[in-house]
């Protein structure tokens, strides 16, 4: 995928987001503070059947979420972390190493972590109203 879109298409994203990613279970969503990473994972978990998802994990660093199937969601916000080694202290490479799907905000923090087969989004804000989403 690569695309611009404005807010008012964000639902349309997420479900071209997730018909493209759905196989992998670690997505990395790169982007500058304010792209809209956090916007768009809230959009993609109401996609899912999450009614209530929280907002970015900033402070918590993973926010878990249960999918009307059962299955574990991890939201994960990196940005306060260091480094690798602050990731691994804080549980992090537990949830990748699990079964969990992982949704991570500011992959960059700690990106040796990250398995091969990781779904990277990288959202670049183009104006006031409209992003650029790159999956790689």
């Amino acid at each position: 995928m690569n695309q611009e879109y404005g807010f008012d298409q964000l639902q349309q994203v997420a479900e071209q987001l997730w018909a493209e990613g759905k196989h992998h279970r670690i997505w990395a969503i790169h982007g500058d503070m304010g792209a809209g990473k956090t916007t768009l994972v809230i959009q993609l978990c109401r996609l899912l059947g999450i009614d209530h998802p929280a907002g970015s994990p900033t402070f918590s660093i993973i926010n878990e979420y249960r999918l009307p199937n059962g299955e574990v969601l991890c939201h994960m916000d990196w940005y306060r972390l260091r480094d690798s080694e602050e990731a691994i202290q804080a549980g992090v490479e537990d949830r990748l190493l699990g079964e969990e799907r992982c949704w991570i905000e500011w992959p960059e923090r700690a990106e040796d972590l990250l398995p091969a087969d990781t779904f990277h989004i990288y959202l670049k804000v183009v104006d006031a109203t409209t992003r650029q989403i790159i999956t790689t």
